[in-house]
Order: structure tokens, then C-alpha cells, then sequence
């Protein structure tokens, strides 16, 4: 696919700017976070509405970390953005999700296999019949293979990606439990949907921050903790996808 001139001010940057693959946390504050403890030499390339963007090196390969901001139709814009108008390949979003399961605890790092939804992202695209939102399976393969070598426990399945953060319907999270769900998140669905429509590549990995049955939730330090261990198998993931 031809890369296309971006006509939009979301974000601004030249295309060599930014690398092959992105880390996506929804916060921007996060991927500052993210460039200035685990890459080498980051440079800042987008600072367009402070959806921060930067731009280093990770054991000599060539790594973006960018904020997506929340919920579906914002990783659309800027999932898009990066993939038809700057070279992405492959986005790996980063972030906390939720607890459903019985067998997922705190602290847990769940890696999203597929993306069931309430959000109607899809309809654009007139695909007759329910279009399932689903990760590359080889950057799935790679990040379960770097847990398995940095002895990270990582639950593999499918995750629910939520257009309420404040659900009305008290018994959504018991019908999700039921069909296997592992954890509610809010993007997830929208970057699957977006890189599948333009043959790239994503994935999301997540870490339990809170579990909505057992109301187990971490600290401000334990999430530290659990986010330095999701962000090297990112990391590791990411650099295995670079030629």
C-alpha cells in the first residue's frame, strides 16, 4: 500500500520520523515514561494536542512509543494516521485492563488474541457479517514466547473492549465472564479492526491493574512493578518484528 500524504494535524512529523513499529499506552505521559527509561537516545516527534510521540533505539533497532488517548475512535485516528500516512507496520498497544476471568489475577499480563465489542467501529467498512477483531498471529506468538523466556505468568485469550467506562447494565460483566473473557479494556477491537482493514500488523498487551469479581486492585508501586514486565515483552516483541 502506497503511503498517502497525511492531510491531517494530528500528528506532525516526517515519515522517516517515526519507526517501523509503535508502542502504543493510551497515555501520552506514559510514553514519555516509556522513551526516556527504555530507549536509547529518544527523540520527540509529535507533540500535536500533547499526544506525545517519540522516536529511539532498543538493543540497536529503531522503536516508536506514542500515546493512542482513549477508547476506539481515538486509536482509530491515530492508529490510521501511523499506519496510511507514516510507514507503520506494527502497533502494540500497552496498557491496564480489568480483571474478568476466574483464573486471571492482578498483576497478571493478559495478551489480547482477539477483541469482542459493543463498539460499532466496524460498520464502515459494510462487512457482511460480524468481522472479528483479531491480533497478528506471529507478533502473538512472539510475545508469548518472551514471557515464557523472561518468566512472566501471560494469560492468551480474548479480552472485551468497552465503550463505557461507567456501565449501566449491572450484569455485562457476568455475560462476558461466561464466554471466556479474560478483560474489559476500551481499544483494543479498534486497532485490531484498523490494522486488519489495512493489512498491518497489531497486538495488545495488557496488565491486570484491578479484578472487577474479587475487587483486588494494585498499588501505585505494584503497578509499576507489573508494567515494567509487560513493557519488556513489548519491547522484546517489538524487536523481533524488525527486519
Amino acid at each position: 500500500m502506497a503511503i498517502k500524504e497525511s492531510p491531517s494535524a494530528s500528528i506532525v512529523a516526517e515519515e522517516n520520523d517515526i519507526a517501523k513499529v509503535v508502542l502504543m499506552p493510551g497515555d501520552p505521559l506514559r510514553a514519555k515514561y516509556v522513551a526516556e527509561h527504555y530507549l536509547e537516545n529518544p527523540v520527540c516527534f509529535n507533540t500535536v494536542r500533547n499526544m506525545l510521540g517519540y522516536t529511539g533505539t532498543y538493543k540497536g533497532k529503531k522503536i516508536s512509543v506514542m500515546g493512542h488517548g482513549m477508547g476506539v475512535p481515538s486509536v482509530g485516528i491515530y492508529s490510521y494516521e501511523l499506519y496510511n500516512f507514516f510507514g507503520v507496520e506494527s502497533i502494540i498497544r500497552i496498557g491496564s485492563a480489568g480483571g474478568i476471568g476466574d483464573d486471571v489475577k492482578v498483576r497478571d499480563v493478559v495478551i489480547a488474541m482477539g477483541a469482542s465489542t459493543n463498539s460499532h467501529f466496524a460498520d464502515q467498512y459494510q462487512f457482511p457479517g460480524q468481522l472479528c477483531a483479531t491480533a497478528d498471529y506471529g507478533m502473538l506468538k512472539d510475545a508469548v514466547a518472551a514471557a515464557e523466556r523472561l518468566g512472566v505468568r501471560a494469560d492468551v485469550g480474548q479480552v472485551f473492549t468497552a465503550d463505557q467506562f461507567y456501565n449501566a447494565n449491572s450484569t455485562a460483566a457476568e455475560t462476558y465472564r461466561k464466554f471466556g473473557i479474560l478483560a474489559v479494556e476500551m481499544e483494543a477491537a479498534g486497532l485490531y479492526w484498523t490494522a486488519q482493514y489495512l493489512g498491518k500488523k497489531a497486538l495488545a498487551i495488557l496488565t491486570i491493574s484491578d479484578h472487577i469479581f474479587t475487587g483486588e486492585a494494585l498499588s501505585a508501586e505494584d503497578r509499576q512493578d507489573s508494567f515494567h514486565e509487560m513493557m519488556e515483552i513489548a519491547l522484546e516483541t517489538a524487536w523481533k518484528s524488525i527486519d
